[in-house]
């Protein structure tokens, strides 16, 4: 079942009536409102527009969605490949005209280096847990280029704890990293398998990378727990 996939290709093919709805083990019932993943760079975030203005080279959208990172790019006339492993959302790129399109998923793609590895709305999460980072990052060094980067965002949702009195943060008793959370998506009375997905606070982040052969650099702050970093391998 392709929950996501289906819902953009009804919008790309005009059949828009409702939104992807989620349920996720952190927080309470919330919508994703499909015109968003169909946004333009004006409407895009400030984090996903300075990512994309330092782009270079060949680079590797990965979890491409709908293709708005990659159609941007395409239109600057950049090589950009748009990566996804849901065969609704490279339908919808490919409609959209984007010309080079993979269906995939990341730790099952190789045999192609990039210049950047471009991973937006919360991309790391694709690894799901942070027991998985190692792996996860190994594979994305193979498919990088000399000097190639990876440019990320994420969130450090430490914020959705209650804070005590010293300012402290009151987290779950378990042994897991609070940052880990499991999604369904729900669209038009469907609901898809849950799947794992990781947030990282910076400092998490920043020793990971480092833990992995990567030096991390967090190029902006966003208004709410939200940064982009860039990761280049080091030498």
């Amino acid at each position: 079942m392709d929950v996501f996939g289906d819902a953009v290709f009804d919008y790309q093919q005009g059949r828009y009536t409702e939104d992807l709805i989620t349920f996720s083990s952190i927080a309470e019932e919330d919508v994703i409102p499909l015109p968003y993943l169909f946004r333009d760079f004006k409407a895009m975030p400030i984090l996903e527009q300075k990512a994309l203005n330092i782009c270079n080279g060949k680079v590797l959208d990965i979890g491409s969605g709908a293709g708005s990172h990659s159609l941007y790019l395409q239109k600057k006339g950049m090589d950009v490949t748009a990566l996804d492993s849901s065969k609704g959302a490279l339908k919808t790129c490919k409609l959209r005209g984007i010309k080079n399109c993979v269906h995939a998923d990341i730790l099952d793609f190789e045999g192609e280096q990039f210049d950047t590895l471009l991973m937006l709305m919360n991309g790391i999460g694709l690894a799901g847990e942070l027991k998985n980072l190692s792996k996860f990052f190994t594979h994305l060094k193979k498919l990088l280029r000399p000097n190639g980067q990876i440019l990320l965002d994420s969130s450090d949702i430490i914020y959705l704890f209650d804070e005590d009195e010293d300012g402290g943060r009151w987290l779950p008793e378990s042994a897991k990293y609070y940052g880990e959370v499991s999604f369904t998506l729900s669209y038009k009375g469907l609901k898809g398998k849950p799947f794992s997905w990781l947030y990282l606070d910076q400092n998490t982040l920043h020793s990971a990378a480092l833990s992995n052969g990567f030096n991390c650099e967090i190029v902006s702050l966003g208004e709410h727990y939200d940064y982009l970093a860039r990761l280049i391998a080091s030498k």
